[in-house]
């Protein structure tokens, strides 16, 4: 795709100003300047959005780079039914979910979110209510062949563990990309 060859920096520009209490402080000629000079990133932006995570702008690191979280309100449909990394998947002798979230991730360019960065979305809006999303594990969980998701239920944030090797229609994961 080019720079903009089919209008989606238009989509990404409407998301963003329909939706500013997730970047305050932030202005889009930064965030489009910043994208502009970052061809390499539109790929994995472009497959977040093809997935069907919707990202937007949601901070900026020190380094200057802008964050961009998948915020659909459900786990986004493109990214559901996957178990959370290679080795789950390849430990499963039967009923093999399509892939791993962990695997997919990686492919697109983005990472999972972890389990601060959820919770910091969930200050953005109400996602998952219906969904669960995997997040980052820490490698003492993994390393138990355990995994952690979360979701918003009764206007709380949860996070559960389960078997890496489990998936579910309703469970997808999120991603963050920095730009």
């Amino acid at each position: 795709m080019g720079r903009d060859g089919d209008g989606y920096i238009t989509l990404l520009q409407t998301r963003f100003e329909a939706n500013t209490p997730r970047h305050k402080g932030i202005q889009w000629a930064d965030v489009e300047a910043r994208l502009k000079a970052s061809p390499a990133k539109w790929k994995s932006l472009r497959q977040m959005e093809e997935t069907g995570g919707e990202p937007d702008v949601v901070g900026q690191e020190n380094s200057g780079e802008f964050l961009f979280f998948d915020c659909v309100k459900e786990s986004p449909s493109g990214r559901r039914s996957l178990c959370y990394d290679q080795a789950a998947l390849d430990s499963r002798k039967q009923h093999k979910p399509g892939g791993s979230a962990d695997s997919m991730a990686n492919a697109m360019g983005i990472e999972l979110l972890t389990e601060e960065q959820y919770r910091f979305l969930q200050t953005l809006g109400e996602f998952d209510l219906k969904t669960s999303s995997w997040v980052m594990t820490p490698p003492e969980i993994r390393k138990r062949g355990g995994s952690i998701f979360c979701d918003r239920r009764y206007d709380h944030v949860f996070t559960y563990h389960n078997g890496a090797e489990s998936y579910y229609a309703s469970r997808g994961f999120r991603g963050v990309l920095r730009v």
